[in-house]
């Protein structure tokens, strides 16, 4: 009898850690989640929500750790906020406070920070046996086709993991998972040899960092188990991944879009000033006073009384 062929799943879930402490941004995320500080007027993970949905991704698992309750509660429904918008007719705010709601998310706990790898393998029981998609929350992406899809379109030609790469200065390859590439299966699509967590630039094999997306099977989840701790003392997603490639074909997809890192302070202050830049309610002023600031610092100006107590606040806090 001819055999009958396996279908292929569909890849319909997605998985965002969001359990870190947030530690860079302190004192703001002493009580606050990271993935709330808004770029201009939306949270940080909202973005990254979007990306999923409009990729086509119909449920997503959100892992969380302790004081991360904000998050859950920014997705939920308002009743009273959106009574109080419909009786003021305020019907522009209104669809923009339902656009977070009504969405399939679901939360789970990270009860210990033990890294990457171990927040993922929190979503075993919720991915099940298909594939699905991690996204970080430090990691914006803007393109034409989100990323997310287009790992999605590359699992539908390859039936294999995708993971996406950029490439970053030599220098700062200690910052990031970097894949040994093999010849390109097709243009911006690469067999890869190995996967390295955050060598040190000397031993960096090629300059094509992972960034923050990963398009995985749940085969994954029993090299995760098993897995043991790599850099920093963690559960490295990267080691998994790598081994994860030793028994079945693993792909990186170059990106070719644009990346905004809000994992640090300066990252998040220019994607806070490109974003404002496309804002329909403050992008003119924006601009206006984006040139009249760099006006003044060609000058040697822009000091403000904000500059003076600043900075009288850190002599202070150093004696």
């Amino acid at each position: 009898m001819k055999k009958e062929k396996k279908e292929m799943k569909k890849v319909r879930k997605a998985i965002i850690p969001a359990a870190g402490y947030g530690t860079r941004f302190l004192p703001a995320t002493k009580a606050m989640p990271k993935e709330m500080i808004p770029i201009v007027d939306k949270p940080t993970i909202q973005f990254i929500v979007e990306e999923a949905i409009a990729s086509g991704i119909e449920d997503i698992l959100i892992i969380t750790g302790k004081l991360k309750r904000p998050i859950e509660d920014h997705f939920d429904s308002n009743p009273e906020l959106e009574e109080n918008l419909k009786a003021k007719g305020k019907h522009e705010l209104l669809k923009l406070v339902e656009e977070t709601t009504g969405l399939n998310l679901y939360f789970a706990r990270q009860s210990y920070p033990l890294g990457l790898g171990h927040a993922v393998l929190q979503a075993k029981a919720f991915v099940g046996d298909e594939p699905f998609v991690v996204m970080l929350g430090d990691d914006i992406m803007a393109d034409e086709v989100p990323l997310t899809k287009q790992l999605i379109e590359g699992y539908e030609k390859t039936h294999a993991s995708n993971i996406a790469v950029m490439r970053v200065p030599h220098e700062e390859t200690s910052s990031y998972g970097i894949i040994d590439p093999e010849a390109e299966a097709e243009e911006g699509l690469y067999n890869v040899r190995k996967f390295v967590e955050k060598p040190d630039p000397e031993d960096a094999p090629s300059d094509l960092a992972i960034i923050g997306r990963y398009l995985l099977t749940p085969q994954i989840f029993d090299l995760l188990e098993k897995q043991a701790p790599g850099v920093g003392g963690e559960i490295q997603l990267t080691d998994a991944i790598d081994a994860l490639n030793k028994t079945q074909r693993v792909f990186a997809k170059e990106f070719k879009g644009d990346r905004f890192d809000v994992g640090d302070k300066f990252g998040f202050l220019k994607t806070t000033i490109q974003y404002g830049l496309t804002h329909p309610q403050v992008k003119d002023e924006l601009k206006n006073y984006v040139i009249e600031l760099a006006k003044e610092l060609e000058n040697g100006g822009a000091k403000t009384k904000m500059d003076a107590e600043s900075h009288e606040l850190e002599d202070k806090q150093s004696k």
